[in-house]
């Protein structure tokens, strides 16, 4: 069975819990296999005041939008060339096209699969992904990522994710991580859209995997 067979089979049974399931996870099998870095982003819930109950690999793989997923496509850019100094004028202009050539390649899964609004319900988030710690679990195991980007979800995802076994350790510059399993590794992060200055989110991320990889 396809992985993103296996990640419908577990949202049939995982969406009759939550109102408005938005289903996530890979947006092209295959891109994602083939990557030299299989990269899993890991955020909390998606913005959608209206609902949910739609399918967010879909709306990946049609370039998405730019709030969120203009720095995700610089990071999966960066983590692409990491062996090399990528200037900021190669990062400042992302497009659709930009989006759907880099998020293709990409896992991304949000820890609470109800939606929620452009601010989130910290105590509403907690609660919901310990509820659905089995199917996070579950979901995460079908695709051994070799890093994993925690947006903001670093502490919850490794308690959800059944990773409780693994210490933090901290970059110089004081970004947390542990490694999973050999050569697999968890960072966490800001989220994307973070109010910091995109360079600082970009680079900080980049220079952070890089030391890991060292």
């Amino acid at each position: 069975m396809s992985i993103t067979n296996e990640e419908n089979s577990l949202f049939g049974e995982w969406k009759g819990n939550r109102k408005g399931f938005v289903s996530d996870g890979l947006v092209s099998e295959q891109d994602y296999l083939n990557s030299e870095k299989k990269i899993c982003i890991v955020l909390k819930e998606v913005n959608d005041p209206d609902g949910g109950g739609w399918d967010l690999r879909e709306f990946l793989a049609e370039g998405a939008r730019s709030q969120t997923w203009n720095n995700v496509t610089r990071w999966v850019n960066g983590i692409r060339n990491i062996n090399r100094d990528v200037p900021w004028k190669e990062f400042d202009e992302i497009n659709e096209i930009d989006r759907q050539t880099s998020l293709k390649s990409i896992c991304a899964m949000n820890l609470k699969k109800s939606p929620g609004t452009h601010t989130t319900d910290k105590a509403s988030l907690n609660k919901v992904a310990n509820e659905d710690r089995k199917f996070i679990e579950q979901q995460f195991s079908l695709y051994n990522p070799d890093i994993t980007i925690c947006g903001g979800t670093g502490d919850l995802f490794k308690d959800t994710s059944g990773h409780n076994e693994y210490e933090w350790k901290r970059t110089n510059r004081g970004i947390w991580w542990y490694e999973r399993a050999p050569k697999k590794y968890v960072i966490a992060y800001c989220h994307p859209e973070a109010r910091v200055d995109n360079p600082l989110i970009v680079y900080g991320l980049i220079d952070a995997i890089r030391e890991i990889y060292s």
